[in-house]
């Protein structure tokens, strides 16, 4: 019952690479989510068969190895994985985020230099701003960047970092000037193989999305050649509050994505499943449980499919997102919590696919900045 249905944005060849990386996601996520969960890790293998198709850097320029679109066919790759419940692959971050921060921001040696191999899955890309005592205030961060003869020398801690165990190339966001705040705070790309004085902590142990590759970084006086910095030195905060509005649309779309398959396996158990002389779809209380479901799950397709259209002809502004983000992942919650509650005992049990979805909704309302962020956001416009 997961839906195959091309959406009403994707427009001209999006169709058709929707349709092939359905294919692909429906014969590999099935057959490697069990060993992927177990490890902690996507293998590297599973990275490259993605570049192999065009499914990484989809929005880079093919002069640079990308897939010569727009971040409509990113959004697509990403709908096309996400319907199928799971989150160990980190690529919304590899290619929606660093692969983008490069292209846009980078020069054109670095473009050169880093995204032909982001595009083939040699170099897999994390970015590097929450810290233990700063997460949504990014302008609290401790890692400092201090210019040298020799280059940066970057030191301090990440924490809760996507992709962090396998990363090739993190954008660490650093402290280049502590007196002047936010306006201090820039971006600086470290190579992290043979990087000396770099370190990852063991993957994080998540109550969910346990094939996510999720660590803790650390940088012990890191050297980093002058050139890794990425943009201006002091853009830094400027160019993350830029990129935001587009990482809280993937967001969106990995939550409603979420919540129409957990509608989907409901609506099959509760049919299919019988108590009390019928089945529990006869119940007029389930019923109505599934018809608020649907309904929240349909309104919220149609918000995103707004947001979508919005960000590919004009961008999607920063409260709009913020509503975005904050909205669809709490209907994500909501509406899996009811289709738990539906399963019964059997939808607390791991095996079934609405357990996952439980587990792995959670983070959803934290990462992209927390729901309490974006509704403050969303207040100052007022």
């Amino acid at each position: 019952m997961i839906d195959t249905t091309p959406r009403p944005w994707m427009t001209g060849d999006a169709a058709d690479l929707f349709e092939m990386a359905t294919d692909f996601f429906d014969r590999e996520i099935p057959a490697n989510r069990a060993k992927w969960e177990a490890q902690h890790q996507v293998d590297r293998d599973f990275w490259l068969k993605c570049g192999e198709l065009g499914l990484l850097c989809a929005s880079v320029p093919a002069e640079y190895g990308g897939g010569g679109g727009s971040f409509l066919h990113q959004a697509t790759i990403q709908e096309a994985y996400a319907r199928l419940g799971d989150r160990s692959w980190g690529n919304s971050m590899h290619s929606g985020v660093v692969a983008d921060y490069i292209h846009e921001y980078g020069t054109e040696e670095q473009r050169r230099r880093w995204l032909p191999k982001m595009a083939t899955g040699e170099l897999i890309g994390a970015l590097a701003m929450t810290e233990p005592s700063a997460g949504s205030d990014l302008k609290a961060i401790r890692t400092r960047a201090v210019r040298t003869d020799q280059g940066w020398r970057v030191s301090g801690s990440k924490i809760f970092i996507t992709n962090g165990g396998s990363a090739d190339l993190v954008v660490v966001a650093c402290s280049t000037d502590p007196s002047k705040g936010a306006k201090g705070i820039s971006l600086i790309v470290v190579e992290t193989r043979d990087a000396a004085g770099f370190t990852r902590g063991q993957p994080l142990e998540k109550i969910g999305q346990h094939g996510a590759d999720t660590n803790e970084l650390f940088f012990d006086d890191v050297l980093v050649p002058e050139e890794n910095l990425l943009g201006a030195e002091g853009g830094g905060f400027a160019m993350m509050m830029h990129r935001l509005p587009q990482e809280r649309l993937i967001v969106g779309i990995t939550a409603v994505a979420a919540t129409e398959l957990a509608l989907a396996v409901t609506t099959d158990y509760v049919k299919n499943r019988e108590a009390f002389g019928g089945t529990l779809m006869d119940k007029q209380h389930i019923r109505f449980e599934l018809a608020e479901c649907a309904t929240l799950a349909t309104v919220a397709r149609t918000f995103l499919n707004e947001c979508m259209a919005t960000h590919l002809s004009t961008g999607l502004d920063l409260t709009t997102s913020a509503m975005c983000k904050w909205w669809l992942t709490d209907v994500q919650c909501q509406v899996i919590d009811k289709c738990l509650q539906l399963h019964g005992g059997y939808g607390y049990m791991t095996e079934y696919t609405i357990a996952r979805l439980y587990a792995d909704a959670r983070a959803q309302r934290i990462y992209g900045g927390t729901n309490e962020i974006q509704k403050e956001l969303i207040a100052r416009s007022l």
